[in-house]
């Protein structure tokens, strides 16, 4: 008989070097109700995941794109509460208890997301005794030899991110004025404060909202502005997205250096743009199925918004009335 979950954990991943460590750091902070489902699109992962019962590993010869891998995921899972992370993070103890705790304080109509922390996931160390943090490149400033990594897989104290918003065009901002201004500061003592967006590497809601609330839509394209569309697909449908103040996550985030932690999708200026042009069109358009509210509504919402003056606002509302 299958053995039944709470949680499932849906990682979707291409050729993560860290997805193991990201299971393992999983396995050691979650109970024996939450499972892990692992999409290897299109590479498998190096180095392997090691087997457990309850990690799922689904391989893909051809890769299918994040936003599918992780419907796929979802498509797999039958507990009540699905998690989308990435393939590159570390989580606090007890992650899945203290989140599923706070579905039943503030109810299951909600999209959640713990605090966000930076990953310190390994040195580059070098046999001269040269050390250096790990977007810093792979070969030694001294001796000119290659480094290597040194894991640490620390959930760096600060920055811890709670709010985010989106610009105009729209693009990813962080909402750094909304922390210091109500209703934030009243809702903080809660522990469950609102964000207009979000960054997208972590996310939890019911299996069933996930699908109800249309928040991965695969025509948008493969991968980016995901967080945007969570955030947009979840509050113009009447919902809400909050941050769980008594939990947290610690992403490691990508940079462009070569003997970095780059980007296993290919991502053409193109793809990216249209991307964004998808988001704008579908939200701004009204063309979400269970959309109730438009744009300028949760711009209202969290007013001032950073990216975004009185002129773009009224022009946003006079779009919106023309198009009504």
């Amino acid at each position: 008989m299958k053995k039944k979950y709470n949680l499932s954990i849906v990682i979707p991943s291409r050729n993560e070097e860290f997805l193991a460590k990201t299971i393992e750091n999983i396995l050691e902070n979650t109970g024996e109700q939450t499972e892990i489902i692992a999409i290897l699109d299109g590479e498998w992962a190096n180095p392997p995941v090691p087997q457990h019962e309850r990690v799922n590993i689904i391989y893909l010869p051809n890769s299918i794109g994040q936003r599918a891998a992780t419907n796929l995921g979802v498509k797999l899972s039958r507990a009540k509460f699905v998690c989308k992370m990435d393939a590159h993070i570390a989580i606090d103890e007890n992650f899945d208890t203290k989140m599923i705790e706070g579905f039943k304080q503030v109810g299951d109509d909600a999209m959640m997301v713990p605090v966000m922390r930076n990953l310190h996931a390994y040195d580059w160390v070098c046999e001269c005794g040269e050390r250096k943090y790990q977007d810093k490149g792979g070969i030694c400033d001294k001796c000119g030899k290659q480094m290597t990594k040194d894991m640490k897989w620390i959930a760096k104290h600060n920055p811890q991110s709670v709010s985010y918003c989106f610009d105009k065009t729209p693009h990813f901002q962080y909402f750094e004025a909304y922390k210091h201004r109500e209703p934030f500061l009243t809702d903080r003592k809660t522990g469950f404060t609102s964000t207009m967006s979000l960054q997208g590497s972590c996310f939890m809601c019911t299996r069933q909202n996930y699908w109800d609330w249309e928040v991965c839509d695969e025509s948008l394209g493969s991968w980016g502005h995901q967080g945007i569309e969570l955030a947009l697909s979840t509050w113009l449908s009447k919902h809400s997205v909050l941050v769980n103040h008594n939990t947290y996550y610690a992403h490691m985030f990508r940079t462009k250096s070569v003997n970095d932690f780059g980007f296993p999708y290919r991502q053409p200026g193109k793809e990216v743009q249209k991307t964004k042009r998808r988001v704008e069109d579908k939200f701004w358009n009204f063309k979400h199925p269970k959309q109730k509210k438009p744009v300028s509504w949760l711009l209202k919402r969290f007013w001032p918004v950073p990216g975004w003056d009185q002129k773009d606002l009224d022009d946003l509302i006079k779009k919106e009335r023309s198009s009504s």
